[in-house]
């Protein structure tokens, strides 16, 4: 995500950039965090604020592409990567739960 960043408009660094770095640094820091919890539901509701950093994510990647900072093929591919992650997410959710 960082390597993308050079890209955009510099009126965007303090705007859409710095939303996508703390979205991005958001998943994995929740993910991390959740380790430390003592119970199963602490742990589960650190992998859904994981979730929705990630979602938070996904449109702006979106929003992005839209307004031609990145390029159809990047965005596609950023989206791919993000998708395999909620995936991933999703499956630990569903197996705490279970």
């Amino acid at each position: 995500m960082y390597a993308i960043y050079t890209k955009f408009p510099k009126e965007e660094l303090y705007v859409l950039t710095i939303q996508k770095k703390r979205s991005a640094t958001s998943i994995p820091t929740n993910i991390a965090e959740s380790c430390g919890r003592s119970t199963d539901k602490d742990f589960c509701r650190f992998q859904y604020l994981a979730f929705g950093s990630a979602n938070e994510l996904e449109y702006q990647i979106m929003l992005s592409a839209e307004l031609k900072f990145i390029d159809n093929t990047e965005s596609q591919h950023l989206s791919e990567k993000i998708e395999e992650i909620k995936k991933m997410l999703s499956s630990l959710i569903r197996k705490i739960n279970s």
